[in-house]
């Protein structure tokens, strides 16, 4: 891998790890690499109201799509022309942009990892 300097280093984790922007990688000389997430092209939502984001939340979960709450109650999905279709149907205001993504890890995530099976 590469840092934001350019130097080269190699993550030799003993088992695959979660790793979510701000959390840190100590390195055997004794420094650290704060991770960070790339940008990804993603869809910000802007609701009318609380009840308005519940219910496009709703929409975004019934499609088992990734989805990140903002600060100040904006919503964010990866871009998926489909999605955008629906939410501006549904009244949302969504904004194209290329920006860090971290959905919400979902109800399971610490319990028992990513991994769950639907019946």
């Amino acid at each position: 891998m590469r840092d934001d300097h350019g130097r080269f280093f190699l993550l030799d984790l003993p088992q695959a790890t979660h790793l979510a922007a701000g959390d840190g990688l100590a390195l055997v000389d004794g420094g650290f690499i704060e991770v960070k997430a790339a940008d990804e092209d993603v869809l910000d939502i802007a609701c009318r109201d609380a009840g308005h984001a519940a219910r496009i939340a709703w929409h975004v979960g019934n499609r088992h799509t990734p989805l990140q709450i903002l600060n100040g109650g904006c919503l964010r999905i990866q871009y998926d022309h489909v999605l955008a279709e629906m939410l501006t149907g549904l009244g949302a205001e969504i904004t194209r942009l290329r920006a860090p993504f971290g959905p919400e890890p979902g109800a399971y995530a610490a319990q028992h990892g990513h991994e769950h099976a639907h019946g």
